[in-house]
């Protein structure tokens, strides 16, 4: 009795590490909605950076704000809308999304009721040209650098500016001058603007290096941040086109940007609103460009943290990941306490965290060994000589470390996922035309299937390296087993089912796999790693029965032999030495 009741203390201690393991909220390709929220704890959301934006006479990114916010049905969102409507009623910048006088004074008349993209504004003539007189008269070197670029006649994205057809390079030209003119942009990347310029006008910057491409085309840089500045500018007013590109670090982040937002669609409100509200433009477009298919979604669910919830998955750049079950479980007191605190941990120090978790999973399958172990009744007289202390507690750790793998395959999130990178290679090589501007790349999705594949060879191999970790220590036993010679090799015949367990569930993975992808469950084939089981199978059981199993074999069958019957052998007989 005293055996089963420690045995039945291991299984709930067991079963209760498991529970715990679950309640860590620390994934290896994933980041826990519960440690967003914790990191978005006291952060501005949408709602206040919604609030602020309106403070300060933004109509226009404000409104897109109110959008996201109220998709998310965030809390707040009546105030910020109420904060909307009252700056954008009887407002003069309700047009241009900002009441900057300035911007007012150059596109009066307008007949616009409504927000309109700045693009259409100024590709309007009257606009254009009040833009462009403007500009001339600045007192920034780099605004007048941009006017100059009009005189340039060997574009290769647009039309130049004195063919009749030259309306969108103006326009062009016209926006980014004006954000450089108010200060719009930020110092880096007005540089590269500025620098890009001098380069298409065939003056030195001293900021300038060496740029291979302008050796061909003196004017493609500055093309391709203007294609990029006016299909950004074809969806954005001024109001919300200052907030996305002012905090813009270089030409790059501004093509991502560009193409990303032409992907967006209906979750365009999501990325103007990750990029407002993080200040982290080039960190928003590498995370989307490596999650293309769940990126915006990701960023979405971490705004619903706030700020601080944003920016730590994109520091961590991992997937957004909730589980409804931890939701369930932490939900129960005392478990909510330990759920708040593995949660905390996991935020300030993920790694020890992930260590924690994985120490308990271990700790429950050494456990629930154990505890089957105990469950097991006392070895008869006849069997002691056949026991050696310690054994089984190698024996438990290994059943340990394997259940940690099982678990640790079965329940992270996204082990197996395909590769979602995007990458925007290619531009169109197109006229744009009065009205709007073409789009200036086209997004090649590639999609990388190996994960699976690596994961299952991954699985089978350590399934038959633990395999064969089972199988050295029952050698080691039989070798510490207080019995004569003759006895060990009848132990080691005895054995044989477990040193060929390696082939055994080997065939058995590659059957499993085999039956699963013909009937469609593994959305993914692949033969490779369905073979893969049987050929880790074969490999680990040759190895262990050549280097391992018969070198024992051999020195038992020496050592069984009384040495009467062993020959002695003469080293004056060379014919004796050699049969021997």
């Amino acid at each position: 009795m005293k055996r089963w009741v420690w045995a039945a203390v291991c299984v709930v201690l067991g079963l209760g590490m498991l529970v715990c393991g679950l309640l860590v909220p620390m994934h290896l390709r994933a980041v826990d909605a519960s440690v967003l929220e914790r990191a978005g704890r006291s952060t501005p959301g949408l709602v206040e950076r919604g609030l602020a934006l309106a403070g300060e006479k933004n109509v226009g990114a404000a409104r897109i704000l109110l959008q996201a916010a109220t998709a998310q049905g965030a809390v707040g969102r009546e105030k910020l809308a109420e904060a909307v409507q009252a700056l954008a009623a009887g407002s003069p910048g309700e047009v241009l999304g900002s009441e900057e006088p300035l911007l007012q004074r150059l596109f009066t008349g307008t007949a616009a009721k409504g927000p309109e993209p700045i693009t259409e504004l100024v590709i309007r003539q009257e606009n254009r040209a009040r833009v462009i007189e403007f500009l001339q008269a600045s007192k920034w070197p780099g605004v007048r650098e941009l006017v100059r670029c009009r005189t340039v006649t060997n574009t290769v994205f647009f039309p130049p500016s004195t063919s009749t057809s030259g309306q969108a390079f103006d326009a062009a030209l016209s926006v980014c001058g004006l954000l450089m003119q108010e200060g719009k942009l930020a110092s880096g990347f007005s540089n590269v603007l500025w620098t890009a310029a001098t380069q298409a006008t065939g003056l030195s910057h001293p900021l300038a290096t060496a740029n291979p491409s302008a050796a061909q085309s003196p004017t493609r840089p500055l093309e391709e941040m203007l294609v990029d500045v006016m299909s950004l500018g074809q969806r954005f007013n001024w109001g919300q086109m200052e907030i996305f590109m002012g905090q813009i670090p270089d030409a790059e982040t501004l093509r991502l940007l560009a193409a990303l937002t032409r992907r967006a669609d209906r979750q365009l409100p999501v990325l103007f609103s990750a990029v407002a509200v993080s200040g982290r433009p080039a960190e928003v477009a590498a995370y989307l460009a490596e999650f293309g298919q769940t990126g915006l979604t990701d960023l979405d669910a971490a705004l619903r943290a706030g700020a601080g919830g944003l920016k730590e998955i994109l520091a961590r750049n991992q997937r957004w990941y909730q589980s409804p079950l931890r939701q369930r479980v932490a939900g129960h007191a005392p478990l909510d306490t330990f759920a708040w605190i593995a949660a905390e941990y996991s935020w300030l120090t993920p790694g020890l965290a992930l260590a924690f978790k994985w120490t308990l999973y271990f700790g429950c399958g050494f456990l629930l060994a154990l505890g089957g172990h105990l469950s097991l009744p006392e070895v008869s007289g006849l069997e002691r000589p056949l026991q050696v202390r310690g054994f089984h507690i190698a024996r438990e750790s290994l059943l340990g470390l394997g259940f940690l793998v099982v678990v640790v395959l079965f329940s992270e999130p996204f082990l197996d996922q395909v590769g979602q990178k995007v990458e925007f290679p290619f531009r169109l090589h197109l006229p744009i035309v009065i009205g709007g501007a073409a789009p200036a790349a086209l997004a090649n999705v590639k999609s990388s299937i190996m994960n699976f594949s690596l994961l299952t060879l991954l699985l089978f191999f350590v399934i038959q390296a633990l395999i064969y970790t089972a199988c050295l220590l029952k050698l080691a036993e039989i070798r510490r087993q207080k019995v004569l010679a003759r006895m060990k090799l009848k132990l080691l015949d005895n054995e044989d089912h477990l040193f060929d367990a390696g082939l055994y569930v080997g065939f058995a993975g590659t059957i499993i796999s085999l039956i699963l992808i013909s009937q469609g469950v593994i959305k993914q084939p692949s033969l490779m790693a369905a073979y893969s089981s049987t050929s880790f199978g074969i490999i680990f059981v040759v190895i262990f029965k050549i280097f391992n199993l018969r070198p024992l074999r051999r020195r038992y069958l020496l050592e069984s032999e009384p040495s009467s019957s062993v020959p002695a052998m003469s080293p004056r007989d060379p014919a004796t030495a050699t049969s021997s």
